[in-house]
């Protein structure tokens, strides 16, 4: 690391404990809540309703329902071998 950076380092960590000094010693203000909880009732309102649709379905590894050994031929005709296909 050279000095320059090491300058830098320092100066952008005193102005960080400088800004957070100054915020800290101003007065609290109580507001009323507003829209954050709509927001935050929206998020839980999300989560818990995708919790329950994802709970209700199958899930992804018991695999597709339909799911067989097709022949594959190239381009002359010719048999290739059999792939797992799922529809």
């Amino acid at each position: 690391m050279s000095i320059k950076t090491r300058i830098a380092a320092a100066a952008l960590a005193a102005l960080a404990v400088t800004g957070t000094m100054v915020t800290t010693t101003s007065q609290a203000q109580a507001k009323p809540p507003g829209w954050v909880w709509g927001v935050g009732a929206g998020i839980a309102t999300a989560a818990v309703v995708g919790s329950a649709i994802a709970a209700s379905n199958d899930p992804y590894y018991y695999g597709y329902h339909r799911c067989g050994w097709t022949p594959r031929y190239n381009a002359f005709g010719q048999y290739v071998g059999n792939v797992r296909t799922c529809y």
